[in-house]
């Protein structure tokens, strides 16, 4: 079943509390010494801390201090648990199960060693889970927003398969490759965005305390002003007069548009169709969407998940509600019997060359082998029309400030140069 935007949100919920056998544990902070009167301090998980002391006796240590951690001032300790922290944790997590470490000894030594106390949290409920009996499939589906859809169920097929820490390796790289693309898109649309929002504050602030100084100076002149200061002076005047009404505008403008964003699928389809129709910006957003739906879609298949159920999950990974639509009228398509290269065709919106490698995939039997090509293609494009638009908008926003802002002063001293020109 399609699952929207608004729908996966939705189901966010927030993380349990780490629990051993229904047992509610406590973090406690400790210092003592070893048996060679060495300082020791750590950090545990205990019920009490009576049974805390009688553990770190039983380890050698004589405790001095055992006092439960201190919480947060304000809400919950720790930054909130990001993609890329997800990425870096399915990385240790891959390299320790292929070197041998039980998984429950490398969740302990990667929960221990993160400075995240969310993170910390998250990695110390699963690895209790696993203890108490949970498949690894079953102790993630605890945190569906860190861990999506198509996670889970690449680590439930590794499971399944017995090959878990391929697969574990699998995910790691496709988080690192996604997140990777994810900021060359940011870095594209961030940087102009920027530049102009800078520029509207500078000439905010131009018109508010600087044209109000030269407006009592040109009063002294008692001559006509010229037509373009006229204007400048008549927005100044506005701005002066009713800046807290624009500013409400403004914000009241951008507070409803984001909240009816969140819940119309209609306007997140028009916006994401109108981005992808923008000239530079747009090839860049499709390019992205193609390459997320291949990586996306030959990791899910390579992990033996059926080619319908594969598609499912990486529609919501494209990243553009015009391509999710897409893929799942592709998933349509496919599950009534035909081939995927000719599902994709329909559609009309993946290039000849992405149709043409699926085919020739699809008779050689490589599909997932040809989309990871076409992936790397896409994400090699990606990178270089970045570069290619970073250069292109330097000399763009500067000519861009230089009017904004050269007309402005201008506009100011043309009646000093015409004082001038008379005397």
């Amino acid at each position: 079943m399609a699952v929207s935007r608004t729908a996966a949100k939705k189901a966010v919920r927030k993380p349990p509390v780490a629990t051993r056998a229904g047992v509610t544990l406590d973090t406690f902070v400790w210092q003592g010494t070893d048996k060679r009167g060495k300082k020791m301090k750590g950090e545990e998980q205990a019920k009490n801390a009576n049974l805390l002391r009688a553990e770190l006796r039983r380890q050698g240590i004589t405790p001095t201090v055992v006092k439960p951690k201190a919480k947060p001032l304000f809400g919950s300790a720790g930054k909130k648990i990001s993609s890329k922290d997800i990425a870096v944790f399915s990385r240790q997590l891959a390299t320790m199960i292929k070197s041998g470490v039980p998984i429950v000894q490398a969740l302990e030594i990667i929960g221990n060693g993160n400075k995240n106390p969310r993170m910390q949290e998250m990695v110390n409920g699963l690895r209790l889970d696993i203890e108490g009996g949970s498949s690894i499939y079953e102790a993630m589906s605890k945190y569906p927003v860190q861990f999506d859809e198509l996670y889970r169920n690449l680590v439930k097929a590794g499971e399944s398969a017995g090959v878990l820490e391929t697969v574990l390796e699998t995910i790691a790289t496709y988080k690192e490759n996604t997140e990777s693309l994810k900021g060359k898109i940011k870095k594209a649309l961030f940087y102009p965005a920027t530049v102009i929002a800078v520029a509207i504050i500078v000439s905010a602030v131009l018109l508010v305390f600087v044209v109000p100084q030269f407006e009592q100076v040109f009063q002294s002149f008692g001559a006509d002003l010229p037509a373009f200061t006229k204007l400048i002076v008549g927005a100044s005047r506005f701005m002066v007069s009713w800046w807290w009404l624009i500013f409400g505008i403004i914000a009241g403008a951008i507070i409803g548009f984001i909240f009816v964003y969140k819940r119309s699928e209609k306007l997140q389809h028009g916006v994401d169709r109108f981005m992808l129709k923008l000239p530079v910006i747009g090839k860049i957003l499709h390019d992205a969407a193609i390459a997320r739906y291949a990586r996306t879609l030959a990791t899910t298949f390579r992990a033996g998940v059926p080619l319908v159920e594969a598609l499912e999950i990486t529609a919501g990974a494209t990243g553009n509600m015009v391509y999710e639509k897409a893929v799942y009228d592709i998933r349509d398509d496919v599950a009534v019997g035909f081939q995927l290269n000719m599902a994709m065709k329909q559609v009309d919106l993946f290039p000849h060359m992405v149709v043409q490698m699926a085919a020739i995939g699809e008779e050689a039997g490589a599909l997932d082998t040809m989309l990871f090509k076409v992936a790397e293609f896409y994400e090699e494009e990606v990178n270089n029309a970045v570069d290619a638009l970073s250069s292109l908008l330097e000399p763009m926003i500067m000519i861009f400030i230089g009017i904004v802002v050269g007309s402005m002063v201008i506009g100011m001293y043309l009646p000093i140069f015409k004082l001038a020109a008379a005397i």
